[in-house]
């Protein structure tokens, strides 16, 4: 498992003017890395509707060789 502070290429970029009023919880951002850090193999889809993140899916892969 992968700590969250060695997770890299992930910043936070500052929003337009437009959408300067929309932020995501921070719970919601920590749920979005655990779930990154949690995977060794597979994906993370971010369900959005309304512009709310409404569900997180992962999908784990297990490689036999």
């Amino acid at each position: 498992m992968v700590a969250i502070g060695e997770i890299t290429g992930l910043k936070e970029k500052q929003a337009g003017s437009e959408k300067a009023g929309k932020q995501i919880p921070m719970d919601i951002k920590q749920r979005i890395l655990l779930a990154i850090a949690d995977i060794e193999y597979g994906s993370v889809e971010i369900i959005i509707h309304g512009g709310k993140v409404v569900q997180i899916e992962c999908r784990e892969k297990t490689r036999i060789s």
